[in-house]
């Protein structure tokens, strides 16, 4: 693995370690009953991800570049696959983490409104760090999570269309890029079609996904639903999510195919 390469699987994992442990800011928002300051700290996971993801793209398409000029095909698909695992990686260790994060995000919250301010909030928290603090936090995940698991009040499809979304989100931009070592002429053009798979991801999220989720947050708020119920289904969403990022090993050579014929059709 280049050091490229090993960059740039670390930011891949810390995209979808971002994307995991989300979850626990909606499960504290719960619990706390504060919605919407819950979502303000959600912008904060929202910009490290994407600030990661602005040097993702680049840095991978630089390397692939690069090999397409030395004509160095090698190791080109298992530097992809590693990529894909480290999404997987990142997802069973944000699943760990989301009791921890959890207790993180509830202390945020209830030192939101003394702060009243996200950079104060971060400073104030980075000042008080300490490994006790830490230990004091730090949870794993109740097998209860998992034995008292039910599907009765779960919506199938949605869990369905979480998987597929983040198949597609995980696959989108690293399939285009590959497509440049099927189809070096193109390589620009297929690189420029990376938005197109992730539109479709796009609209499962927030048309689907996002709004289930927000209606179901807001039923437990006004009693209507039990937080039990919404742990569950946030159980289901993060092994949905887990099962998506492996799904996208099986997508990615038939996608990058798929994104050159598109790119030799335009």
């Amino acid at each position: 693995m280049s050091k490229q390469i090993a960059v740039v699987f670390l930011l891949t994992f810390i995209i979808h370690l971002i994307s995991t442990v989300s979850y626990a800011l909606r499960i504290a928002g719960v619990r706390t009953g504060r919605i919407a300051v819950s979502f303000a700290l959600s912008n904060l996971l929202l910009l490290v991800s994407r600030t990661s993801n602005t040097f993702q793209g680049p840095l991978l398409a630089k390397h692939v570049e690069q090999n397409i000029m030395r004509g160095t095909f090698q190791h080109a698909e298992s530097d992809f696959r590693w990529l894909l695992l480290s999404a997987t990686l990142a997802t069973i260790v944000g699943a760990l983490l989301i009791p921890t994060f959890q207790r993180l995000f509830t202390k945020a919250i209830g030192e939101f409104g003394l702060y009243r301010s996200i950079p104060r909030l971060v400073a104030g928290g980075l000042s008080r760090f300490s490994v006790r603090r830490l230990r004091e936090v730090m949870s794993w995940p109740s097998k209860d999570n998992l034995t008292r698991l039910s599907w009765k009040k779960a919506s199938l499809n949605i869990i369905i269309y979480n998987l597929f979304a983040t198949a597609l989100l995980t696959v989108g931009v690293l399939a285009s890029l590959y497509a440049g070592y099927l189809n070096p002429e193109l390589r620009v053009t297929a690189n420029s079609l990376s938005p197109v798979v992730n539109a479709l991801s796009t609209i499962l999220l927030f048309i689907y996904i996002d709004p289930y989720l927000s209606l179901l947050t807001d039923d437990v708020v006004s009693s209507k639903a039990t937080e039990a119920d919404f742990r569950n289904m946030v159980v289901l969403f993060v092994g949905s999510r887990l099962a998506g990022t492996m799904l996208a090993q099986l997508m990615f050579l038939p996608a990058a195919n798929i994104i050159v014929r598109v790119a030799k059709l335009l």
